[in-house]
C-alpha cells in the first residue's frame, strides 16, 4: 500500500472528530499526515472509544442519582495518556445527544492540543478569560456545526494556576455553567500537578484516563488518594489501550 493511501485511511478513522477540509480542495500529502499526527499520539483503540461512548450514558445520560453533572474535568494520570482525544470524544458524542449546549475547555495550558483536534483558532481562550481580558461566552467558538463549542487554551502561561486564587477560578467555572447546559474541561495530567485537583474541587468531579500495562498501580493509588483528601468526586475511570489476552473478537463472544 502507498504512502499516500496510508495516511487516507488514518485520517478517515477520525473524520467524525475531525471537520472535513473543502472538498474542492484535495488536501497534500503533509496536510494529510499532519492531520493524522494530532490524533496519533497517544494511540486510541477501539476499546477505548467503547468506553467512551458507555461513559458519556453513565455519567452524562444515565447518572445514578438522576442528576447529570453540569461540570467534568478530564485528566490522565500521567503525561501522554489520551486524556485531550477523550476529553474531546466524550464532548462530540454528548453533543450529538442533542440534550443540551456542550462547552469544551482547553485548560492544559501546560501542553494545549484542543484546538488542533478541531483545526480551531488559538490566539484567544482559557488563559486570556483567567487573566480577565475576555468573557469565556466571547471566547467559545462553535466547531462541527452542532451545539457543541470550544473554548481552546489562549495565550499559554504554564503557571498561571499558580498565580491565581480559586475565586477567579470559580467565576469562570460559574460563567460556563450559565452559558451552556454541560461542560467539559480537559486538564493536565494529574501526576505530578495539581491542576487537576484544583478544578475538580470547584468542578462537579474528574474522569481520570488510565493506559493499560503503562500506568503505574502506585501512581494510580496516590492520584486517587490526593483527590480523595481534596473532597474530588471521581465519576469514573476510562481504560485506553487495553490488551486481550485472547483476540478481542472472540473476547466479546465470552
Amino acid at each position: 500500500m502507498s504512502r499516500y493511501h496510508e495516511v487516507l485511511e488514518r485520517a478517515a478513522r477520525d473524520r467524525e472528530l475531525i471537520p472535513e477540509a473543502d472538498s474542492s480542495t484535495p488536501m497534500s500529502v503533509p496536510a494529510l499526515e499532519e492531520r493524522a499526527r494530532h490524533l496519533a499520539t497517544p494511540p486510541i483503540d477501539g476499546t477505548a472509544r467503547e468506553e467512551v461512548t458507555k461513559l458519556v450514558q453513565r455519567v452524562f445520560l444515565l447518572p445514578k442519582n438522576g442528576t447529570a453533572p453540569g461540570a467534568v474535568i478530564f485528566c490522565g494520570i500521567e503525561l501522554g495518556q489520551g486524556s485531550s482525544w477523550i476529553s474531546s470524544r466524550a464532548a462530540v458524542i454528548l453533543a450529538k445527544q442533542g440534550t443540551g449546549t456542550v462547552c469544551l475547555v482547553d485548560a492544559n495550558l501546560r501542553s494545549p492540543s484542543l484546538h488542533q483536534h478541531f483545526s480551531a483558532d488559538n490566539w484567544h481562550g482559557w488563559a486570556d478569560a483567567l487573566r480577565k481580558e475576555r468573557s469565556l461566552r466571547d471566547l467559545a467558538q462553535p466547531v462541527l456545526g452542532g451545539n457543541l463549542w470550544l473554548v481552546p487554551s489562549g495565550s499559554v502561561t504554564p503557571d498561571l494556576y499558580a498565580r491565581l486564587g480559586s475565586e477567579r477560578l470559580r467565576k469562570c467555572l460559574a460563567e460556563l455553567r450559565t452559558q451552556f447546559t454541560h461542560v467539559l474541561i480537559d486538564a493536565p495530567p494529574a501526576s505530578p500537578h495539581g491542576d487537576a485537583a484544583l478544578l475538580g474541587k470547584l468542578a462537579d468531579g474528574v474522569v481520570l484516563v488510565v493506559e493499560a500495562n503503562s500506568t503505574r498501580r502506585e501512581t494510580t493509588r496516590q492520584v486517587k488518594e490526593s483527590f480523595e483528601s481534596a473532597k474530588v468526586r471521581l465519576l469514573g475511570t476510562v481504560l485506553n489501550q487495553r490488551t486481550f489476552p485472547i483476540p478481542e473478537s472472540l473476547y466479546r463472544k465470552l
